[in-house]
């Protein structure tokens, strides 16, 4: 029997943050995340408060009340039933082993569907994180911190970019949400790749000119174990965006109406091909 859905007020959620105004949530939440300590009590406690029922955004209307940015970057977020869909049209094809890719993932709302069907479509006593990797890209100040939380609270493997995902310029950060025993019932750690070249190339981005821009250290990424290809793990991370448009078995989209007619007429090019593809089918 499924679950209701439980979603925390707004203070309800500040509260747990340590906070009296919502604008403070994320840099707030950016503090609990960089202390393992503090992070696992505040996952504790999250888990406690949601009937340990993971397979939804908690933070969805939370954040589309206080922190969704309408005016500059067209951010609605996606309903619970549109994120449902989407995870189905796709999910028949998907084999353990593959990679999903989801631009412009806001809190990270249609990427939990996914892993739950993921999860879901597999025996339990066989599912372990590291059969399936998720990448996902957003470039609002505000949600990646809540992104990361839903990645880790989840136990996934992750990479999480912050950057212009059309672009790939300005790039803030790149972080590998990683589970590091392999174990679903366990939390991930979350590690801050470094602002250097080798990372940039993986990523295909360019870092942001300003150092005042970029975040503090988590964890050091270090070597990757062995139930992750060990430091191959960091070959599978690497993508290009462009390549995996074109090569792509199956996707499924939504095109916000600002983003695919006139955000920026730098993106008209893009827009126009990802149309054409869709003519095509």
């Amino acid at each position: 029997m499924t679950k209701e859905p439980i979603y925390l007020g707004i203070d309800e959620w500040n509260a747990l943050l340590g906070v009296v105004d919502s604008y403070k949530a994320p840099d707030a939440l950016w503090a609990i995340l960089r202390d393992k300590e503090r992070r696992e009590a505040l996952f504790r406690k999250a888990l406690e408060l949601h009937d340990y029922n993971v397979d939804y955004d908690w933070f969805h209307r939370y954040f589309q009340d206080e922190h969704a940015d309408r005016a500059q970057k067209k951010q609605d977020f996606t309903p619970n039933s549109v994120a449902t869909l989407l995870s189905a049209l796709v999910s028949g094809e998907r084999e353990v082993g593959d990679t999903y890719y989801e631009p412009c993932a806001g809190t990270g709302g249609i990427t939990i569907r996914q892993w739950d069907a993921d999860r879901r479509a597999t025996p339990f006593f066989e599912y372990v994180p590291s059969m399936f990797l998720y990448q996902a890209e957003e470039l609002s100040d505000r949600a990646v911190p809540f992104l990361l939380f839903n990645l880790a609270i989840r136990g996934m493997n992750a990479s999480v970019v912050q950057v212009d995902v059309l672009s790939r310029k300005g790039a803030k950060g790149a972080w590998l949400v990683q589970n590091t025993n392999d174990d679903h019932l366990q939390y991930s750690a979350i590690h801050l790749f470094p602002y250097d070249d080798a990372s940039a190339e993986y990523f295909n981005v360019e870092w942001t000119a300003f150092e005042a821009n970029r975040y503090e250290p988590f964890d050091p990424v270090g070597d990757f174990p062995a139930h992750l290809g060990g430091n191959a793990f960091l070959e599978a991370v690497r993508h290009e965006v462009a390549e995996k448009i074109v090569t792509c078995d199956k996707c499924s989209a939504v095109f916000p109406d600002g983003i695919a007619f006139d955000y920026s007429p730098d993106y008209g090019d893009i827009c126009e091909v990802c149309a054409e593809g869709i003519a095509e089918e």
